[in-house]
């Protein structure tokens, strides 16, 4: 399996929480950006053989440009490295970035699946998380993706939030499944260094997340989702049957992929390498006919067993039997009730284990 994954590093605002390689800029150096992802695609035509199984276009908001020029970029992977016949095509997209014109025209050139940073359905939380569509905008959005024919829809959620309470959390999940998507995510908010979030939480003008809160509101989303016919899949994911988001399986599996954009990661064949982070040090480079590849590590058989463990513990799939390792460790954990081993000897986190995936983590790799 392969893919590609195309980031977009542009926001209209930045939300406070977020540490992500992104920029506010004017719509002059946005206009460049699909020129520049091109150019880096016949770089990525040298290396990575097709056809493509996946293509996801994140960031930043992929949808912040023109539906044309994310379809030019597209249009581009297909003719130099190919797509398979049944290539999965996401795109991420914040709420009020799209509308009933632009989902179209992303369906029709060949688009499958998006995904929706919605976050909550609480004015007050969506305003702590400086998120700025209406908390009813994602709803909207997803119905009007299917409108325009996209069968693979997710909405995307943050719990946790300062302020939040239960109640709040409730209305997020009960808005989630009422508008029916085939997918859905849930991440814990986390308060990372750098972000404006974490200067007002260091200031005492927000308190951190609760850890306990935050594992009873995962109880809740497992709860309502499982009810509603998603399954979870990986750790914060859910899906109806067969529409897993098969692009991000590819990272937790150790798959191939090339990160087209500033700062976008790559990993093929157990190398791998990141591109420069600023834009303009991205588009310099690529204008000049060089790579934009800021540095690159070949993987260590001992890197490759630890970061396997680390990923594949999270899927509903389970750990891969001769990734076991401390067969010790592998004891204690089911008897503390957070790992099962299933009949073909893969171990699987139980829902305990989920809450305390942090832990079980620590125990398997420490």
């Amino acid at each position: 399996m392969s893919g590609v994954y195309v980031h977009v590093p542009y926001c209209a605002s930045r939300c406070g929480y977020c540490d992500f390689n992104t920029y506010v800029a004017p719509a002059s150096e946005r206009e460049g950006f699909a020129a520049l992802a091109i150019l880096e695609v016949a770089h990525a035509a040298r290396v990575l053989e097709g056809p493509l199984d996946t293509v996801f276009f994140g960031g930043g908001t992929p949808t912040l440009l023109p539906p044309g020029d994310l379809i030019a970029i597209l249009r581009a992977i297909d003719r130099t490295i190919g797509l398979a016949p049944n290539a999965e095509i996401t795109t991420e997209a914040n709420p009020d970035s799209v509308d009933a014109a632009a989902l179209t025209a992303l369906r029709e050139a060949g688009f499958t699946r998006i995904s929706f940073g919605m976050q909550s359905a609480v004015p007050g939380v969506l305003a702590t998380l400086d998120r700025h569509h209406t908390a009813g905008r994602a709803a909207a959005a997803a119905s009007e993706a299917r409108a325009a024919g996209f069968a693979h829809v997710s909405l995307d959620l943050i719990y946790g939030t300062p302020g939040e309470t239960d109640a709040d959390w409730q209305t997020s999940l009960d808005a989630v499944v009422a508008a029916a998507p085939d997918h859905a995510s849930a991440y814990p908010l986390t308060v990372e260094r750098g972000t404006r979030l974490h200067a007002r939480v260091r200031r005492g003008e927000l308190p951190a997340p609760d850890p306990d809160v935050q594992a009873r509101r995962y109880a809740m989303a497992d709860r309502d989702f499982a009810a509603a016919g998603l399954r979870w899949y990986e750790l914060f994911n859910w899906a109806r049957a067969g529409s897993e988001c098969r692009h991000n399986l590819g990272y937790w599996r150790s798959a191939d992929w090339w990160g087209i954009g500033p700062g976008a990661h790559s990993h093929v064949a157990g190398t791998r390498w990141w591109n420069v982070r600023r834009p303009a040090d991205y588009a310099r480079r690529l204008q000049a006919g060089e790579s934009p590849q800021a540095g690159r590590e070949k993987l260590a058989p001992a890197q490759v067993r630890l970061e396997r463990t680390m990923l594949e513990i999270r899927l509903a799939a389970g750990l891969d039997p001769t990734l076991a390792g401390d067969l010790a460790a592998m004891t204690r954990l089911r008897e503390e009730g957070l790992l099962e081993r299933t009949g073909d000897g893969r171990h699987v986190l139980t829902a305990d284990g989920r809450r305390a995936a942090d832990r079980v983590v620590t125990v398997l790799t420490g």
